[in-house]
């Protein structure tokens, strides 16, 4: 039973004023708070990526813009958003904020991931000051650029990547500022849905606002301000003393991106970890530099991606604020793909640099800590974006999704078939949405059989998902990974299988480069084959009733083909 007078986890009332338990319910209601943020944006959102995909994140920060608790959304998202709160701050410092205002970015190199995300933040008054800051960010399916979906795989600098806005303010005194909003619908392609999508935000932070102020009237500005500073400093001690349990050391590892789409391969991803008793510094050296195609990132990406894997090893339940992320330095050497310098194209550094760094990190700190150990997961979003004219109703769209793939085994069990893996956390668009919402069928969706690396424990399958062309020309992109280096597997487990990519037209097998735009006409079949995750441990010591079922599983696999036009 924990002390009354510090709480579970050390916290010391005497040293705030605030009781333990009066700490717990204020910890429990931000967090709740970034739940029904997420809550409200996901159901008043207009666009099947955020009303189905989910692919959004909502958090609770403190007046001076450091995080104080998170809706369990996107990884990718939520670790880089404390720089787009930073960046509001230092183009609106609290002197120029009123109530009702929010400030609207997506700049990458001011405190931005990729462009197609646009980041909402609004400050809390009470009583007439900033007492917290409610913020949200959300994947719009498009910004504009030079194909639809804005996810442009052949894109060689950010101009052609889609509108980039620096923090500006799309709400003054709770009144749309038309200017702004003007030039934003001005610069995309279904303007009509970017509308929707950011009223959805502006609710989201809306409900921050009023949740928050009730907080403040309920312990008072003071009170809150105190308790949020402890939350924030309990997170800190927590991960600092789950940091003390990993063995002191200089731990190292790297993997390779598959290629930048313009030619350059085998783009090379190293980190030095570095555990001192109660810290832990990562150094990018020996990364390599930026590159010409769209596969950079910015320090923001990095960060968020580094933040998440040191979580997965020491303890996921620590409280995701700023004060958990205070004993992690890092260091990304300016001008590499994991620290990019303006003009670079950084559209699949969110999307795809994110799920390397994260494995890098994760293969690095597997010999710190084994029993955390992981085979690689699939290791890329498969992002898929398709755009024209609906026949339906004469009309642009754009159509943005990401898909599952492989989990990696690991010291626990097998990994799971089929999932959205690490820096993505989103869910699938289902087919009846997907050929309700566009012009297109998904001909076929299912696991693909022996994707999974062998292990002990093998690694889980990747899928495979066919979406047809209706009654229309479409421009599509596809950007991924793992098509060439496969998923690494762990302490003896095979590689998981790669991923492949097929365009079925006139009863031909095409195939597709994972980085690459392509016009397909009417009939037109895009075939998206994931890449599976890495086993762990020797496969001779795989449960002989676990592998029977593995063999079962690779049979009802292929034969369960779903198949739309029977």
């Amino acid at each position: 039973m924990s002390d009354p007078a510090t709480g579970d986890g050390g916290i010391d009332a005497n040293a705030t004023g605030i009781d333990a338990v009066t700490l717990e319910v204020i910890r429990n209601a931000c967090a709740a708070i970034s739940e029904e943020m997420n809550a409200n944006l996901i159901r008043t959102g207009y666009s099947p990526n955020i009303k189905e995909r989910r692919d959004c994140s909502c958090a609770v920060f403190d007046a001076d813009g450091k995080m104080v608790s998170q809706a369990e959304n996107m990884p990718v998202h939520l670790g880089a958003m404390p720089f787009s709160v930073e960046a509001a701050l230092d183009r609106y410092p609290p002197e120029t904020l009123s109530p009702g205002d929010a400030v609207l970015l997506n700049d990458p190199f001011r405190g931005g991931a990729h462009l197609p995300d646009l980041t909402l933040v609004s400050p809390v008054f009470y009583e007439g000051e900033i007492v917290a800051m409610a913020a949200n960010r959300a994947h719009h399916a498009d910004v504009g650029g030079s194909t639809a979906g804005s996810v442009a795989a052949d894109s060689t600098e950010i101009y052609q990547e889609g509108i980039r806005i620096p923090p500006v303010k799309l709400y003054r005194g709770g009144e749309v500022a038309a200017d702004v909003m003007e030039i934003v619908l001005a610069n995309v392609r279904t303007p009509d849905e970017r509308r929707g999508d950011l009223r959805a935000q502006q609710a989201a932070n809306e409900t921050g606002r009023d949740r928050l102020n009730g907080l403040a009237g309920k312990y008072g500005p003071e009170g809150l301000e105190l308790a949020i500073a402890e939350i924030q400093d309990y997170a800190e001690r927590r991960m600092r003393a789950e940091i003390e349990h990993l063995p002191d050391g200089v731990y190292r590892f790297e993997d390779v991106l598959d290629d930048d789409g313009q030619g350059n391969e085998g783009i090379r991803i190293a980190a030095a970890i570095t555990i001192d008793g109660d810290a832990v510094e990562v150094d990018f050296e020996g990364t390599a530099a930026q590159t010409d195609g769209a596969v950079n990132a910015v320090f923001a990406v990095t960060a968020s991606a580094t933040y998440y894997a040191v979580r997965c090893v020491t303890d996921p339940d620590i409280p995701p604020n700023d004060g958990a992320y205070r004993p992690i330095t890092i260091d990304a050497p300016e001008g590499t793909v994991v620290n990019a310098s303006p003009p670079a194209a950084v559209v699949g550094g969110n999307l795809e640099v994110s799920q390397r760094v994260t494995d890098v990190i994760l293969g690095a700190l597997a010999e710190a800590a084994p029993e955390r150990a992981i085979g690689a997961c699939q290791g890329t979003m498969n992002n898929v974006t398709f755009g024209g004219t609906d026949p339906r109703t004469d009309t642009p769209y754009a159509f943005y999704e990401t898909q599952g793939g492989g989990f990696g085994g690991r010291a626990s069990g097998d990994g799971m078939d089929g999932v959205h893996v690490h820096m993505s956390n989103t869910m699938n668009t289902p087919a009846e949405v997907l050929q309700t919402a566009y012009p297109l069928a998904v001909e076929r969706y299912e696991l693909r059989p022996d994707t999974g690396g062998e292990g002990e424990y093998r690694g889980g399958l990747g899928l495979r998902r066919d979406i047809e062309v209706r009654g229309h020309e479409a421009v599509f992109s596809l950007l991924a990974e793992r098509r060439v280096h496969a998923p690494y597997g762990i302490n003896g487990g095979a590689d998981g299988g790669r991923g492949d990519d097929r365009l079925l037209r006139d009863g031909e097998e095409l195939d597709l480069a994972a980085k690459s735009t392509h016009r397909l006409r009417p009939g037109d079949v895009v075939s998206v084959r994931t890449p599976g995750g890495g086993g762990f441990g020797d496969p001779a010591d795989r449960d002989p009733e676990a592998a029977r079922r593995d063999r079962e599983l690779g049979k009802t696999s292929s034969e369960a083909v779903q198949d739309s036009s029977e």
